[in-house]
C-alpha cells in the first residue's frame, strides 16, 4: 500500500471539497438577499431603537429587492433579543438593530448573567445614529453653567443628587463619569425609565441628571430645566446655545447614545458590504436624517471595519468607568 500516495489524494479531495464549499457560499452571497429579512428591535415598539429601525427598514426594502420587518423583541433590558440575533445563522437574515451604547454597558455589567458576548457573537453592519446628551438641571440650584455645577458639588459632598434612568442606562454612566472626572460626593438616585426621572427632576426632587437631548429639549425650552452642557465633541444643531462639556471646563465627558446594525457572527464579509452600502445611501438621504433627527438621533455614516472600532471602544470606556465607580447591576 502506498500511504502517502493516499494522503495526497486525500488532502486534494478535501481540497476539492472546500473549494466547492466556499464557491457555493460566494454564490449565495452574491444572490442575497433571496428572502424577507428580519430586523430584531430588542426593545417594545415606540422608542427610539425601534423607530430608527423602522426607518431603516422602510428605506432597505426597495434597493435590496426583498421585504425587511421589524420583529420587537423585548426583555431584559435589549439582551433577550440581542441574544436571539446571536443565536441566529449567519446568513444575513435575521440582524439587530441595537441601542449599542446600552449593549455595550451590558456586556460588562451583567457579563456574569448574559447568554452572548456582544464582542465575539455579533458583528457590526454599521452604527447609524446617535443620540446626544445634556446636563440637566431644576431651575433652583443656584448654577449656571457646568464650572458651577462642579463648584457646588465639591462644596456640597453628599447632597447633590443626580437621576438616572436605570443602573446601566448611558444616562447613569454619563453621570458616573462626570462624576469620577471632577472627584466629587454625589448621591445616585435611580429609576426605571426617564420619564419617572424626568418627572422627580421638573419636580424637584432631585437636582441635576445628564439626559438624552430627545427627552429634556421641551422642557428645557420651556423653562422647567436649566441646560449646562451637551456631552458631544460639538455643538448640536438643537441645542446651539448649549456649550459642550469641553467648553464649559470639563473635558473627557463624550457621551452619546449610538444605535447601529449588527448580524451574527460568521455572516459572509459580502453580505455585510452589502448592507453596509445599502445603509450608508440611506443616511446619506437629507428625507431621512431629518426622519431620525426628529427622534433626535444625528445620521452617522461608518464602515463596518469603523462601525467595530467604536463599539470596541464603547466596551471598553464603559468597563473602565463601572470598575472604578464600582458600578453594579441591580
Amino acid at each position: 500500500m502506498n500511504l502517502p500516495r493516499l494522503r495526497i489524494g486525500a488532502s486534494r479531495a478535501f481540497a476539492v471539497i472546500a473549494a466547492a464549499l466556499l464557491l457555493a457560499a460566494g454564490g449565495a452571497s452574491a444572490q442575497y438577499p433571496t428572502k424577507t429579512i428580519k430586523l430584531v428591535v430588542p426593545y417594545p415598539p415606540g422608542g427610539a431603537t425601534d423607530v430608527i429601525g423602522r426607518v431603516l427598514a422602510q428605506r432597505l426594502s426597495g434597493p435590496l429587492g426583498q421585504q425587511v420587518v421589524i420583529d420587537n423583541r423585548g426583555g431584559a433590558g435589549g439582551n433577550i433579543g440581542a441574544e436571539s440575533v446571536a443565536r441566529s445563522a449567519p446568513d444575513g437574515y435575521t440582524l439587530l438593530m441595537g441601542a449599542l451604547t446600552s449593549h455595550s454597558i451590558m456586556a460588562t455589567l451583567e457579563k456574569g448573567t448574559l447568554r452572548y458576548d456582544l464582542g465575539k457573537d455579533l458583528v457590526p453592519v454599521a452604527v447609524v445614529g446617535s443620540v446626544p446628551l445634556v446636563w440637566v438641571v431644576h431651575p433652583s440650584l443656584p448654577v449656571k453653567n457646568l464650572q458651577e455645577l462642579v463648584a457646588y458639588a465639591k462644596a456640597n459632598p453628599g447632597k447633590l443628587t443626580y437621576a438616572s434612568s436605570g443602573a446601566g442606562a448611558p444616562q447613569r454612566m454619563c453621570a458616573e463619569l462626570f462624576r469620577l472626572k471632577i472627584g466629587a460626593d454625589m448621591i445616585h438616585v435611580p429609576y426605571k425609565g426617564s420619564g419617572p426621572a424626568m418627572g422627580d427632576l421638573v419636580g424637584g426632587q432631585v437636582l441635576t441628571m445628564c439626559e438624552t437631548v430627545p427627552a429634556s429639549l421641551q422642557l428645557i425650552k420651556g423653562g422647567k430645566l436649566r441646560a449646562l452642557a451637551v456631552t458631544t465633541a460639538e455643538r448640536i444643531s438643537q441645542l446651539p446655545d448649549v456649550p459642550t462639556a469641553a467648553e464649559a471646563g470639563v473635558t473627557g465627558i463624550e457621551v452619546s447614545s449610538l444605535f447601529g446594525v449588527m448580524a451574527p457572527a460568521g455572516t459572509p464579509a459580502a453580505v455585510i458590504t452589502r448592507l453596509n452600502a445599502e445603509i450608508q445611501k440611506i443616511l446619506a438621504l437629507p428625507e431621512a436624517q431629518e426622519q431620525l433627527l426628529q427622534q433626535g438621533a444625528y445620521a452617522v455614516r461608518m464602515s463596518p471595519e469603523q462601525s467595530g472600532e467604536r463599539i470596541r471602544k464603547e466596551i471598553a470606556q464603559w468597563a473602565k468607568v463601572i470598575q472604578e465607580a464600582n458600578i453594579k447591576a441591580n
